[in-house]
């Protein structure tokens, strides 16, 4: 009789578990906690955080360098062939106030992945999305306005490498070139947004008491929590 309440109680255990998976959303379903292949996601977002932070200080030290000392930085309209300076000191302070920023959001990401604060890492990502939308209109406008390759290519200078070479392919054959390469960048960054994404519902999901699953094996009930793991035996 007991051997009989027990297989019972396992095959019912069995189909709660069945119609959990049924109810799983699509949104569950793409959740991994690893990237890159053997990366965790807490450790993907770190790298990618303080990669993106090491890039913006350079360009911030950069631009901090040509406001300090604008007669050796400043380009003219002369050297680089087009009617207007590429950037005065108005543009100049704009982007450095950006890279500044961009240097807070990254390291807060940074902070927020290996502290386990999940709301610091919302600002890196809701840059992605901001960056992925820029470049996906980048590629509709090529789509829409195929000509403005070629005009871009007319506005570079006489010695940009492989000018020539560029120019004397057909459009059709630059504007799928150009498609193929914002596609793959499009792809990488969709990836990217993964990882963070991913890591944002771990460090959330790490931040509850009391998490997610609860196992049946024969009269032992295991609880996984974010505290650790018990077993109460019923």
């Amino acid at each position: 009789m007991l051997t009989g309440q027990r297989a019972l109680s396992s095959s019912v255990n069995v189909a709660r578990l069945s119609a959990d998976k049924m109810r799983i959303s699509p949104w569950d379903r793409w959740f991994s906690t690893s990237c890159c292949v053997c990366c965790h996601v807490r450790t993907g977002t770190i790298i990618l955080g303080v990669w993106y932070m090491l890039i913006n200080a350079v360009v911030l030290l950069i631009l901090l360098t040509a406001l300090s000392d604008p007669e050796q930085y400043h380009l003219t309209s002369a050297e680089l062939a087009n009617d207007l300076d590429v950037m005065d000191d108005a543009n100049m302070c704009i982007a450095s106030a950006i890279s500044l920023l961009m240097v807070l959001i990254c390291g807060m990401a940074t902070y927020g992945a290996y502290k386990l604060r999940a709301a610091w890492i919302i600002p890196f990502f809701c840059y992605q999305i901001f960056d992925f939308a820029l470049n996906a209109l980048v590629a509709v406008s090529i789509v829409v306005y195929p000509n403005t390759v070629q005009d871009y290519l007319q506005q570079l200078p006489d010695n940009f490498p492989y000018k020539e070479e560029i120019a004397a392919l057909s459009n059709v054959c630059l504007v799928l070139t150009v498609l193929l390469f914002i596609g793959s960048i499009l792809s990488f960054k969709a990836y990217l947004m993964a990882c963070v994404w991913n890591c944002y519902r771990y460090v959330s999901g790490r931040g509850a008491s009391e998490i997610l699953l609860y196992v049946t094996t024969n009269d032992t009930t295991i609880v996984k929590s974010g505290a650790g793991t018990c077993a109460v035996s019923s």
